[in-house]
């Protein structure tokens, strides 16, 4: 009890500094690409996926540690014949009560800065009630929320990293939040280290969906799947 009336002291103290602090600019000082030899190669590969990685300045995540993260988690992007073109990871300078997710302060910062999308987002921690390790917003979950749609917020310390990125990634391309009880799947309720593959039902909802919001680009002279 004492650690969620903490939580929700600095949740409230969060949103009165957006009252009186003044809106600083938010820019980018430093870009990282994830190596072209750590994206997954695939020749049979019909869509392409561009990447958009953010973290904050000053946090406890470290530019490299979220570039191996979202190495290994691609792999399992990549069974869904969907081909990394590219992650970017983007380091911002920005006030501290950014460095923290809340629907309204995060809002705000959506609105300052504009980010590619897909974006995954790395902060140092979560205001939510219940507060989960990351947070997928696809479009069917933004309605009241516009400005973070297509965005996955990540909470220092995520239990299974990688793994955690490649599960939201899922929610987001597929605008789906539901989750299976087949076994070794990657979207069961929970991540662990066996549970890493998708059907080909969920494959074709990602790739068709996906396309159809524009988060992902189908290749060249590529027909459609089945």
């Amino acid at each position: 009890m004492i650690a969620v009336a903490m939580r929700r002291l600095a949740y409230w103290l969060l949103l009165a500094s957006t009252v009186a602090a003044g809106a600083d600019a938010v820019r980018v000082i430093e870009s990282r690409s994830v190596p072209a030899e750590q994206l997954p190669a695939i020749n049979s590969a019909s869509h392409d996926l561009k990447l958009s990685l953010y973290a904050f300045t000053g946090t406890r995540w470290l530019p490299a540690d979220i570039i191996t993260a979202v190495a290994e988690a691609l792999p399992l992007i990549a069974q869904c014949d969907v081909a990394i073109a590219s992650a970017e990871l983007r380091i911002l300078e920005a006030q501290r009560r950014f460095h923290f997710f809340s629907t309204p302060v995060s809002r705000e910062l959506m609105r300052e800065f504009t980010v590619q999308k897909p974006a995954l987002i790395f902060v140092d921690d979560t205001y939510s009630d219940p507060a989960y390790d990351a947070e997928a917003i696809g479009l069917s979950n933004a309605k009241e929320r516009p400005e973070l749609s297509n965005t996955i917020w990540l909470a220092y310390g995520a239990r299974d990293l990688p793994l955690a990125i490649a599960h939201e990634l899922v929610h987001v391309l597929s605008d789906n939040g539901e989750h299976s009880d087949a076994p070794d799947n990657l979207m069961r309720p929970g991540t662990a280290p066996s549970q890493t593959r998708l059907t080909g039902a969920q494959c074709n909802r990602l790739r068709v969906v996906a396309e159809a919001n524009g988060l992902i680009t189908r290749r060249a002279g590529v027909a459609g799947r089945k």
